[in-house]
């Protein structure tokens, strides 16, 4: 439990040093944050300095590794997932802020992205002793294995989480508090799993493999705890496409690699809401030509609504601590 503490602690610490001279730096760059015109609530925040996800994902990684021991092919993969899928994001905004436009890499230019990354850790993952082609039904205790169905599998999934995360990041500590959470209970229950396995009689070096795990979701969760303190309302910085990729990488590797992957509607359960709030809207105002919500993603309805956005930020973390809670509990009663 130290290495995991420490692992958090330590990404914290970073990120609040990396932060203030990151500010100034993107500042004196003139890497801020172009508002769209509809979103005109948000005009104060024009400027705001962006791409602050290099940041925490060069804390992450630091931490993490300081802290893991043993075998960490697992742990090192998520980390390099989420830095790849980082990249994607940065490159995104670089283009935003040096051209001073709204659209950055073409739509179908990031999904095919996303999708490269995401066949080639389907790939990894059915010819890893540690992973294979199994999938886990939580809390009923059923497996059945997909072969190589697992490969396309695993590309839904990071399609579904990355692009999930990057909805729900449009208000200030929105992504970044509800990801805290979900990786904070995605990494508890990895030391659950852990803890069966080795109960069974499980070797060491998958033990070691989910414990690096573990203290990759601590680096992450301490990693946020430190940008939010610059994150959240009113934010001095945002973390752009270069950090909801990032994190959204990290939360599906985590899930994958882990066996995990069910869980996630459960723990990440607003990303699903954010996800699904655009998908209604958009099939339903092509259908009748009328929306559904004041705006999509849900968390610009509630704030078009007049909910003040560190209050939606707040309730969107309770949400997602309460369901990971349950999470945790039925996986601690029933694995």
């Amino acid at each position: 439990m130290d290495r995991f503490l420490i692992a958090a602690l330590t990404a914290f610490l970073l990120t609040v040093v990396a932060a203030p001279p990151a500010i100034r730096l993107l500042s004196r760059l003139k890497a801020g944050q172009n508002i769209l015109h509809y979103v005109d609530n948000h005009l104060s925040k024009q400027g705001t300095a962006t791409m602050g996800g290099v940041i925490f994902i060069i804390t992450v990684t630091a931490a993490a590794f300081l802290t893991m021991r043993g075998s960490k092919e697992l742990a090192v993969a998520a980390a390099g997932v989420t830095a790849a899928y980082g990249l994607i994001g940065f490159l995104d905004d670089f283009i935003k802020v040096k051209f001073r436009r709204n659209l950055g890499l073409r739509a179908y230019q990031k999904i095919l992205a996303q999708i490269a990354i995401a066949a080639a850790i389907g790939f990894f993952a059915y010819n890893n002793g540690y992973i294979g082609s199994e999938i886990y039904v939580p809390f009923v205790n059923i497996r059945f294995d997909l072969s190589w169905g697992i490969i396309p599998f695993v590309i839904v999934i990071f399609l579904a989480v990355t692009n999930s995360v990057n909805l729900t990041d449009g208000l200030d500590g929105l992504a970044g508090g509800v990801t805290l959470v979900y990786t904070a209970a995605i990494g508890i229950i990895v030391l659950i799993v852990a803890s069966r396995l080795a109960a069974l009689g499980e070797g060491g070096g998958l033990l070691a493999e989910y414990g690096n795990l573990a203290v990759f979701c601590a680096a992450v969760s301490g990693a946020l705890a430190g940008f939010l303190i610059f994150n959240s309302h009113p934010a001095r910085i945002f973390m752009g496409d270069t950090g909801s990729l990032a994190l959204g990488g990290a939360a599906a590797s985590v899930a994958i690699f882990s066996g995990t992957e069910l869980i996630i509607p459960i723990i990440g359960i607003m990303y699903v809401l954010s996800s699904i709030s655009v998908i209604i809207q958009v099939l339903y105002f092509k259908r009748t030509r009328k929306r559904v919500f004041l705006m999509a993603p849900l968390h610009h309805h509630f704030e078009l609504k007049g909910v003040h956005e560190a209050k939606i930020s707040a309730v969107y973390m309770i949400i997602t601590a309460f369901m990971s809670a349950a999470a945790v509990l039925m996986y601690y009663l029933f694995f």
